[in-house]
């Protein structure tokens, strides 16, 4: 295991793929708890058998209007969410704003700063208000 899987973790790449090697691809450093923040947000609670309460459930927010009030929900919700399940970074920023090509949807852009070294990150998600 390298340096960043012993500061970050290391789990199968998500999604599911093969490597170089055509064995399961491995994930772990920053990628991994990125790619772990991407499974908190895209997980509804309910979905996980063991893991009953795990997920966001952003698709609460299927035919709600694409308001401001609408938007302090959804970072509310990502942010307990995350705050939760994902131990390994301190949220500094979770903003919500209409897509500019679609008025059904919302970009999330999450800033976060990695507890093990103070490395600062970010993502980006597309989140549907319209099914």
């Amino acid at each position: 295991m390298t340096i960043a899987g012993q500061l970050f973790g290391r789990s199968m790449a998500f999604s599911m793929r093969l490597d170089n090697q055509q064995r399961i691809a491995w994930s772990e450093g920053s990628e991994n708890i990125r790619e772990s923040i991407r499974i908190i947000l895209t997980t509804e609670p309910g979905e996980r058998l063991m893991l009953p309460n795990f997920g966001a459930g952003l698709k609460q927010f299927l035919f709600e209007p694409n308001t401001i009030t609408t938007h302090r929900l959804i970072e509310e919700k990502i942010r307990q969410s995350i705050e939760l399940w994902e131990p390994r970074i301190n949220l500094d920023s979770i903003k919500v704003i209409e897509d500019e090509d679609d008025s059904q949807a919302v970009w999330v852009m999450i800033r976060y700063t990695l507890v093990a070294d103070q490395s600062n990150d970010q993502l980006q998600l597309r989140v549907l208000l319209a099914g």
